[in-house]
């Protein structure tokens, strides 16, 4: 059958306005009918097999190397920030909607407690007191009488501070003396620790969804106000995911799900459609970390300390790769080549496939000069305390060759049991702190699209409309999306990972400021 005869001519005309081949389409209705495909865990990377600890006594010599990569200008920050922060109060909504028919020991029983208890250390407190009180009504009043409903309608809807339609890097997370930051300003003020050049100057791009662009832009442009002292300036760069990474979906009969007005659905792309974003930044240094991902300042200088010492690993390995390329660029001989083969698996930890053994020298050398010129990242593993997230494993490759990948569970076969059992094994995981290096020896940038595995994609089960759908995305950005980049992992502790998923996690010590 051929899957394009599903389109009509309004369908064919949505998919030219957004950009997307025909063909693109053909390929991703195979995906979801064929299931994508999973990855081949050999084993986890753990610390002294796949995960390193750098030496106290290196860190000196590193920390040199990063600043003046800094202070030349070569580091920016990449943060994904298109995300809402409607899951970031899901159970607020549970709450609200069921608010007299909740039972006690639930979820939802537990939080309205914590809730009831800890108000006034959240750190928007302030402003939705304001807002109350703009109404005419008094907080405390509120809480005295126990209605926490209103309270809860205050903070999520549009009658209040509307933070359940507002992106995640819109909402208070720390509060100070003189003010409340949001994650777009302690990203920005991060920055200031350790990306700062010779000129002050502190590089910063931000991926933002189309809806909430100028409210951001505006918001930025006030900080820059507040935040241009002592010689400091930003250079802030803002994207959108483009409409072209938009992916179809199938219903529960296989076939194209279209809305009730007979339109295709067709649905933002996951976080790997940003790789596109990635790609057009004009960076070098480029530090990837999550806009939930931030503290407060009194625990930044910690924070600096390890994004520093893995920027200057990654300048450290880098210079190593380009002198190994810059020897194998005068000379193939059998000497060469086996230096070169041992440094991509003592330094690179690239298992070659087993035919490699018995390749020429000249195939052994091409092998490793499309290894040695390729997009580099070092990403921060910590250990695993029960945070969701994808973990380094070492992965089997179609060629035979075992590379080190960050994995999620959607890509592992959890009915195999040896597969399930190499998966629960993991010690660590991946917090998305990671730091890459997009340039080549002579300065280019690579094309980061050719270096992705496009079958890593993630295949989901959603619902819309009531409906179920089998829902496609990309290749993660930081798993198949980087799948043949040369990839290391260091250990980290595990404070440099403070995710907020939920409203509660504001009320972590981490992030509570006084």
């Amino acid at each position: 059958m051929n899957e394009l005869a599903q389109l009509n001519e309004k369908d064919l005309d949505d998919i030219e306005k957004r950009g997307i081949s025909q063909d693109e389409i053909l390929r991703q209705i195979r995906i979801l009918k064929k299931g994508a495909p999973f990855a081949r865990l050999v084993r986890p990377c753990t610390v002294g097999d796949g995960i390193r600890r750098i030496p106290e006594e290196e860190h000196e010599r590193l920390f040199k190397m990063f600043e003046e990569a800094s202070l030349n200008g070569r580091t920016m920050k990449f943060v994904p920030a298109s995300g809402a922060a409607t899951r970031m109060f899901k159970l607020l909504y549970s709450i609200y909607n069921n608010y007299d028919n909740i039972k006690p020991d639930t979820e939802e029983a537990k939080a309205l407690d914590r809730l009831k208890r800890e108000l006034g250390k959240f750190p928007f407190y302030d402003e939705l007191r304001q807002k109350i009180q703009s109404k005419g009504i008094n907080i405390d009043d509120l809480i005295s009488k126990g209605d926490f409903k209103t309270i809860i309608d205050f903070i999520l809807n549009e009658k209040g501070l509307n933070f359940g339609s507002l992106p995640k890097g819109l909402i208070p997370f720390h509060r100070y003396k003189d003010e409340v930051r949001t994650p777009f300003e302690e990203h920005m003020i991060e920055g200031t620790y350790y990306l700062r050049d010779r000129k002050g100057l502190v590089r910063i791009h931000f991926t933002v969804s189309p809806e909430h662009e100028e409210r951001i832009k505006e918001h930025i442009i006030s900080a820059l106000d507040r935040f241009r002292i002592d010689n400091t300036d930003f250079e802030i760069g803002i994207s959108l995911q483009s409409p072209s990474t938009d992916t179809i979906a199938l219903d529960s009969e296989q076939r194209l799900f279209r809305l009730d007005d007979g339109s295709l659905l067709f649905r933002p792309g996951g976080h790997g459609a940003l790789l596109g974003n990635l790609n057009s930044i004009d960076g070098d240094i480029v530090f990837l970390k999550n806009i939930d991902n931030v503290v407060p300042d009194r625990l930044k200088q910690e924070i600096t300390y390890h994004e520093k010492l893995i920027g200057g690993y990654l300048i450290a390995i880098q210079e190593k790769i380009f002198n190994e390329i810059d020897r194998l660029s005068h000379s193939n001989s059998p000497s060469d080549i086996k230096k070169g083969m041992e440094f991509v698996q003592d330094e690179l930890l690239i298992i070659p496939p087993k035919q490699m053994l018995d390749a020429s020298n000249d195939e052994k050398h091409t092998f490793l000069i499309n290894k040695l010129k390729r997009p580099i990242r070092v990403c921060a593993m910590v250990k695993n305390e029960g945070e969701p997230g994808g973990g380094p494993f070492w992965v089997k490759g179609n060629d035979g060759g075992i590379s080190m990948q960050i994995v999620e569970s959607a890509q592992v076969n959890m009915s195999s049991p040896e597969q399930k059992s190499i998966w629960e094994s993991s010690t660590h995981f991946n917090p998305v702190d990671m730091v890459c290096a997009i340039r080549d020896r002579e300065g280019n940038k690579f094309d980061l699209m050719k270096y992705r595995d496009n079958d890593a994609v993630f295949i989901s089960v959603k619902s819309k409309e009531g409906r179920e759908l089998k829902a496609l995305e990309h290749p993660g950005l930081w798993n198949g999306s980087m799948a043949d980049w040369t990839t290391l992992f260091v250990e980290v502790p595990s404070i440099t990972f403070n995710p907020v998923k939920t409203v509660f996690d504001l009320l972590r010590p981490a992030h509570q400021n006084f």
